[in-house]
């Protein structure tokens, strides 16, 4: 992947994010994007890119709270309050990609 590419899936990112904070459920949250394609695979490969992020933004919660001795409760509240948009994107979408997996795996 070039930077040229890395810097467009980051713009994609950002706009996913800023439509999701208008409205996390809105069912074109991810239409009209060019390159999503070809950068993730698609939208669900969009959708996996910003789990990541979420997983990876936790990860590191996770431990700054065990170092000072907070909760993982605490440090998931807190990620969802900084980011409140990727966290209702992924709230959203988690039936959506619970239902496509169980049909996947019943081939």
């Amino acid at each position: 992947m070039t930077w040229t590419d890395q810097h467009r899936r980051t713009e994609i990112v950002h706009t996913v994010l800023a439509r999701a904070a208008i409205d996390p459920n809105d069912p074109t949250l991810f239409a009209g994007l060019p390159e999503v394609d070809r950068l993730f695979g698609g939208p669900d490969g969009l959708l996996q890119a910003l789990a990541y992020r979420w997983n990876n933004h936790l990860r590191a919660k996770l431990e700054q709270a065990e170092i000072e001795g907070h909760s993982a409760v605490e440090a998931y509240l807190e990620l969802a309050a900084e980011q409140p948009a990727l966290r209702a994107i992924l709230d959203a979408r988690a039936t959506t990609v619970q239902t496509t997996r169980t049909r996947a795996f019943a081939r």
